[in-house]
């Protein structure tokens, strides 16, 4: 909860800093000469790039979060089995251990939003973010192509061991 509650902070500090910004830029185009305008305009890219990036982001979380309710509500979701140091970092070789344990499940199973959401668990814990931001997003594809499967009338395809 408490990570939810500073993404939401964050965002909305962004979200003030993005007005502040493109007032700005709004203020400097108002003032109607060539270099002014040029400034300005140049002052709006970054809030309207940063407003993208915010959504996109927000929206990764959102249907990640919704992909962890359905293993959790499947009793899919992996264990906790790393081993940790006394400062409570995770140990590397552990680490490594439960990766290969996820990778094998993913290979056995390529086409199982549950495998790759487990093996983006296994990439996270490994240190490896953009691997497992990768991953995450084939488990969201995957999902959500099972569900408009199922909206057609197929079978859902199901995983062999979860």
């Amino acid at each position: 909860m408490r990570a939810k509650i500073t993404y939401f902070v964050l965002a909305a500090v962004l979200v003030v800093y993005f007005v502040l910004a493109g007032s700005r830029g709004v203020f400097l185009i108002e003032q109607g000469t060539p270099v002014l305008v040029a400034f300005g305009l140049a002052v709006l890219v970054l809030p309207l790039i940063g407003l993208w990036f915010l959504w996109h982001t927000t929206a990764f979380a959102r249907k990640a979060g919704r992909l962890a309710r359905l293993l959790e509500a499947e009793g899919g979701l992996p264990v906790d089995e790393l081993r940790r140091t006394p400062s409570g970092r995770i140990d590397r070789a552990s680490a490594d251990e439960v990766f290969a344990r996820r990778r094998e499940e993913t290979e056995d199973a390529p086409g199982d939003w549950r495998s790759w959401f487990r093996l983006a668990v296994a990439y996270h814990d490994a240190g490896d973010t953009q691997r497992a931001r990768k991953a995450m997003q084939r488990a969201i594809g995957l999902q959500e192509a099972e569900v408009a499967r199922s909206r057609e009338g197929e079978a859902p395809a199901r995983p062999r061991d979860a």
